[in-house]
């Protein structure tokens, strides 16, 4: 069984897709690409809200996006490691499933472990799906083997230089109309909840600011950055902006 998309976002916590890149899958929805998302756990050790609360942000934001669906594989928050057979081969299972053109999955580097050990985690479970002799089977149906054409990575707290960026412009609005879904996350200055580092103002803020600064570097108004697991090639030099 398939739901073929043509690029699968994936993060090991619900907003971390937001965050990272909701410019640019918005951006390729309206562009005619099919997207869907991948959140690898519930985020149920966050400060703040609760893993029930942060499943139905992440609905609403996905409704917000328009992604074609939305799954979250529950692994266990704040334990996620790269080298954890079981949860490579359910991502083995996902990427069979949908077999995506293109995967967009954390940063290589990040304050949280476990946005590191996602990024690797996804990219080694990219390349064992390609794997012919490594046998799946989801739902009583064998799967076939499939690689992504691509493995990128989005960049999250700390200030990665990206091998490329997307022009985000005209994004931007609706990007933070998705990340601010997660209502209990972000700044609120009515909540009585505990402070974050990603619940002040400055930091929702500084969404912004990374955007417009990757995008003053290019030439346009917004855009979001990332890293390849390959060299990056163009099939020719006109569509470099």
């Amino acid at each position: 069984m398939t739901n073929k998309v043509d690029i699968l976002a994936i993060g090991v916590h619900p907003d971390d897709i937001e965050l990272g890149c909701a410019g640019t899958i918005l951006k390729h929805i309206d562009l005619g690409f099919t997207v869907g998302a991948l959140d690898l756990t519930q985020g149920e050790l966050g400060t703040r809200g609760s893993a029930a609360l942060r499943l139905a942000e992440a609905e609403t934001s996905a409704k917000l996006m328009g992604l074609k669906f939305r799954d979250n594989l529950g692994f266990e928050d704040g334990f996620v490691t790269a080298d954890n057979k079981q949860y490579q081969m359910e991502i083995v299972k996902q990427i069979r499933k949908h077999q995506p053109d293109i995967v967009l999955c954390n940063a290589i580097d990040d304050r949280h472990p476990d946005h590191s050990r996602a990024s690797e985690l996804v990219s080694t479970a990219c390349f064992l799906s390609g794997l012919i002799k490594i046998e799946t089977a989801l739902e009583g149906s064998s799967q076939t083997a499939w690689r992504p054409k691509q493995v990128l990575h989005y960049i999250q707290w700390k200030p990665v230089d990206p091998d490329f960026v997307i022009d985000i412009s005209g994004h931007m609005d609706k990007k933070l109309q998705a990340v601010m879904a997660y209502s209990s996350q972000f700044f609120d200055p009515n909540s009585k909840e505990a402070e974050t580092p990603i619940s002040s103002k400055q930091f929702i803020d500084s969404v912004t600011y990374r955007a417009q600064d990757l995008g003053r570097l290019i030439g346009v108004t917004h855009a979001e950055g990332f890293t390849s697991d390959k060299l990056i090639g163009l099939d020719r030099l006109d569509h470099l902006l």
